[in-house]
């Protein structure tokens, strides 16, 4: 996927005035998501469990050479074919072979973000294979030609009016029709890619290397056909996916859940050991495709490597009060909100995503929402200083911030602006030249004196009253 994460001012101004719609719908599902989250972790000592799948995260990413080791010996001894990616290119290749040597025409695929990184179905397009998304939100999206916008909720920017005006054009269905009737639809479409697929393609949640055994988790069902009905199974699963042991998935499907859309546990889930062997249904061939795509090199960043505890729940997007006011397309990459802001950068280069730490207000909400502790707001200065020190922020900011220093590291100077200050005009003065600083703020009123002079009143009351 061609990243546009450097335009993310312009976009996200331009998503604003042109989609005003885009802004109520993406607030109103992330904050049912919200309320959700908080009521599930309330039911549960969520604070132990943070820690603990924390910790768990961090032993694995912290010995990563040794599990990616074992979960190949174990996937290998249940027959499943393992792969190494360095990029799209090498994940490319594999299905280059695949497609040719099975005559693949028709691929069902799930919802993943990974494959959105490596640009699966541009790729298999191009081959000539018919691509299908399964997950009704990316089916849409799909519909629509558009990337998704959360990575739980891929479609949630979209009313139901949109989508009835899409089924109406694509589907002839009424324009009054009911989100029932519209599901439908998209399930008879769905279930006859489901039963005429050649290849069926997914992400996974984890891959735990003890067993060498792929978890997915969904809602609809449709990870489950599409792992299952076509003749080969492809799962692309990134490298900071693993976890050591089955018995971490005790609590890390539960956790990821609650995280996700505040369920107990999702519908579905899906543990996946290899092909069918004689006598059982599912694929002839599964293939797992261990991705690199810059994670190693964000792991081998001291100050960075947090973001790959990410479970890819949403969470921090549902939290965060800048996502809710365009949704994800302006990011301009895969991962969007504040998960987006610190990972994009290390997967991509700060140059090409040095605009995403700055689009937040470090209120914390995020941390206080990712059930795995990434510390988000730090990571967020830590690129915001990395930006500076390269000389990629603006240049009125560097010499706004220069000129701000060295008034405040001289008393005389500083007195002189702080009175010089208060005849210039108000915020609420300049309307609508500062628009984006007046709306939703009350008028600015400032004291009388500055605190210095207030200061030095007092000091002086309090001798004369000794």
């Amino acid at each position: 996927m061609r990243a546009k994460a450097r335009l993310y001012p312009k976009e996200a101004a331009r998503l604003l005035k042109e989609r005003p719609g885009v802004r109520e719908a993406v607030t109103g599902a992330t904050l049912h998501f919200e309320r959700n989250r908080l009521r599930a972790y309330a039911e549960v000592p969520i604070e132990e469990w943070r820690e603990r799948a924390k910790a768990v995260k961090d032993h694995v990413l912290s010995h990563l050479d040794r599990y990616l080791e074992e979960a190949e010996r174990r996937l290998l001894e249940k027959g499943v074919r393992v792969h190494w990616a360095e990029g799209p290119e090498e994940a490319h290749q594999v299905l280059l072979e695949i497609v040719r040597r099975r005559g693949v025409r028709r691929a069902v695929k799930a919802k993943s973000m990974l494959t959105e990184e490596l640009g699966v179905n541009p790729f298999l397009e191009s081959l000539g294979v018919e691509v299908f998304e399964t997950d009704l939100g990316e089916y849409l999206i799909q519909l629509l030609g558009e990337p998704p916008s959360h990575i739980v909720g891929p479609a949630i920017h979209l009313s139901l009016e949109e989508i009835r005006r899409l089924f109406h054009e694509r589907f002839g269905t009424p324009l009054e029709a009911s989100p029932e009737a519209l599901a439908g639809v998209a399930r008879k479409v769905l279930r006859e890619a489901f039963l005429t697929a050649d290849l069926g393609i997914s992400g996974a949640n984890f891959l735990v290397a003890e067993t060498g055994t792929l978890a997915l988790m969904e809602n609809e069902g449709n990870i489950r056909l599409s792992t299952s009905l076509p003749r080969v199974h492809v799962a692309f699963v990134g490298l900071e996916k693993l976890l050591p042991r089955l018995s971490d998935l005790a609590l890390f499907l539960p956790l990821t859940a609650r995280a996700a859309t505040g369920q107990r546990l999702s519908t579905y889930v899906s543990l996946i050991g290899g092909p069918a062997k004689e006598g059982e249904e599912g694929p002839e061939e599964v293939h797992v495709v261990l991705v690199d795509h810059g994670r190693t090199a964000l792991l081998a960043d001291p100050e960075a490597w947090e973001t790959l505890r990410c479970l890819r729940c949403g969470a921090c997007l549902n939290a965060c009060p800048v996502y809710r006011q365009t949704g994800g397309h302006p990011y301009g990459y895969v991962y969007s909100g504040p998960i987006g802001a610190v990972l994009d950068p290390g997967l991509l280069s700060l140059e090409e995503a040095y605009p995403l730490p700055y689009a937040s207000t470090l209120c914390g909400a995020c941390l206080e929402a990712c059930p795995v502790k990434i510390p988000i707001p730090r990571l967020l200065l830590t690129w915001r200083h990395r930006a500076v020190a390269k000389g990629l922020a603006p240049g009125w900011e560097k010499a706004a911030m220069a000129a701000f220093r060295k008034v405040m590291e001289s008393p005389a100077l500083y007195r002189l602006f702080s009175k010089a200050l208060r005849g210039l005009p108000l915020p609420q003065d300049l309307l609508p030249l500062l628009r984006a600083w007046t709306e939703g703020r009350g008028a600015l009123r400032p004291s009388p004196k500055p605190f210095h002079e207030l200061w030095r009143e007092m000091e002086e009351d309090r001798g004369r009253q000794n």
